[in-house]
């Protein structure tokens, strides 16, 4: 069966093979050519003296000259091939094929099938489809490259349920030698965490780290001007190197890191046992990555990574001398009740602010709330979901005051204003249904405007005819009533707290027949 497409050097080994006295039939049961195209061969260059040895070979541009390199065209013509233009419009509409085929035939009576519009749609992906790439280089200790990769799933034996984790992976670009980690969240905190930690694994900081447009690192992604978390970049700026984000849709532009977590993924993780544990998990990762990892040759630099890392180590940033903090910087609203809320914790803000947006600052040991960059409030770290840390002067006035006037402070106050305020305010506190306690703050509040005296026997007069309540008490000092003569006068045993009289309405049953 004759070939489709004869290239050059062929033709030229024929010609070698017949000035060399082979035979036609040899060199046609070797496949080279047919008997038909051998034939026309040794034609041509028989005319032409090739064949003899004395002489040299003929070049290519010579041999084009009499022979031309072709290819065996289709039997037969696409259908599609006149609808080609609108097609290729229609392709790069992101328009499926079968959708193309239907088109075609509603609009155009195309007769063809489906698949050949499908072939002729792939040519024309394969068309428009071809990307080129270059090779990025970098310099030792120029940059690491970091990302997260979906790690081993653990076992909760509590809730019966399955816990998801995450590997995070630190690439050196240089050495390719690797910090990785497993963990169970992507947000801030843990982001921040394992960079810190990846730098102590390498004792030392790259001058710019390559990443993708994460959120717990990148606010908004964007190709020319990424907008970096702000806590991501006080932690940059912290251990001085620069946050460099790779444009949104392209993970070449960090292929290193991509590989890595690859290799992480499909030579530690398979038929390994953690037992649930991702302390042990983690163990065996580091151990992996010294023993396993560094000490393999990397198909790309052919050597191995820790090999390279004793050249590359001297040349990374030295460490901070005091580790800075790892503060995740977060907007929040003060809510109606002066508290903002942060993991589901909450922290008392100035009542002046409520319903702003501030700025919570939050470590491994405090929270910080600025307004702009006022500092307005302090307070120590909670991490029990529900707690409270709430300080008295970010209340308003009246709440503060409800808030510090609490039983035990009226009890106290009413003693000293006199024997019956006091008895009346424990009568007040101890009812069994209501809280009347700003009733109680509400009665020794009147002490301010009529003293002590006229209060206390204000209440005398209430306890008399049992009516203490903070109108009653009120209504006796504004009318001046206070001192007027009460029936049964000893029915107060020494001035106790314990009073022995009668109802309001009732009389003495020794008068009640005379």
């Amino acid at each position: 069966m004759a070939k489709s497409k004869f290239e050059m050097y062929e033709y030229r080994q024929i010609i070698v093979r017949l000035r060399l006295g082979e035979s036609i039939r040899s060199i046609v049961q070797s496949k080279l050519a047919s008997r038909k195209k051998v034939r026309a061969i040794r034609l041509v260059a028989s005319a032409q003296g090739w064949l003899d040895s004395k002489r040299e070979l003929p070049t290519d541009d010579q041999l084009s000259k009499y022979f031309k390199i072709s290819t065996t065209p289709p039997t037969t013509q696409s259908l599609v091939l006149p609808y080609q233009q609108q097609v290729e419009t229609w392709f790069k509409q992101g328009i499926q094929a079968k959708t193309i085929h239907a088109a075609l035939k509603r609009e155009y009576g195309f007769e063809g099938s489906y698949e050949s519009v499908a072939r002729f749609v792939k040519k024309i992906k394969n068309k428009f489809s071809q990307h080129v790439t270059t090779i990025l280089d970098f310099k030792a200790g120029e940059c690491a490259q970091v990302d997260f990769g979906a790690g081993p799933k653990f076992y909760h034996e509590s809730t019966g349920g399955v816990i998801s984790t995450w590997i995070f992976v630190m690439v050196l670009a240089w050495s390719r030698h690797i910090y990785a980690e497993i963990v169970f969240r992507q947000d801030v905190e843990t982001w921040l965490g394992c960079h810190r930690r990846a730098f102590e694994w390498f004792n030392g900081v790259p001058k710019k780290i390559i990443l993708d447009n994460a959120k717990c690192a990148i606010v908004k992604a964007c190709y020319h001007d990424p907008e970096a978390q702000r806590s991501y970049a006080e932690f940059a700026e912290s251990y001085g190197f620069i946050i460099s984000a790779c444009p949104p849709y392209d993970p070449p532009k960090k292929g290193r890191v991509e590989s890595g977590v690859k290799y992480v993924k499909n030579s530690f993780i398979p038929l390994r046992d953690f037992r649930n544990n991702i302390v042990e998990a983690n163990r065996q990762l580091k151990s992996w990555i010294l023993e396993t990892a560094g000490n393999r040759i990397h198909g790309t630099t052919q050597e191995k990574p820790l090999t390279l890392f004793e050249l590359e180590r001297h040349l990374l940033k030295l460490l901070p001398e005091h580790p800075p903090e790892c503060a995740v910087w977060r907007r929040v609203n003060v809510h109606s009740d002066c508290h903002v809320n942060y993991l589901k914790c909450r922290y008392s803000a100035p009542y002046r602010l409520v319903k702003q947006t501030l700025w919570l600052r939050a470590t491994e040991t405090t929270i910080r709330l600025f307004r702009d960059h006022e500092l307005v409030a302090v307070h120590p770290r909670l991490f029990l979901p529900g707690k409270r840390h709430t300080l008295d002067e970010h209340l308003p006035p009246n709440a503060l005051a409800y808030a510090m006037k609490d039983p035990q402070w009226c009890l106290d106050k009413a003693k000293k204003i006199g024997v019956h305020c006091g008895i009346a305010i424990h009568q007040l506190l101890s009812h069994s249904v209501v809280d009347y306690l700003r009733a109680a703050q509400g009665i020794i509040g009147l002490q301010k405007k009529y003293g002590d005296a006229r209060l206390d026997a204000a209440c005398r007069r209430a306890l008399a005819f049992q009516s203490v309540s903070y109108k009653t008490i009120k209504g006796i000092l504004q009318k001046g009533l206070e001192y007027e003569s009460l029936p049964e006068q000893d029915a107060f045993d020494d001035l106790t707290e314990t009073y022995t009289g009668h109802g309001r309405f009732s009389r003495n049953t020794s008068t009640l027949l005379q």
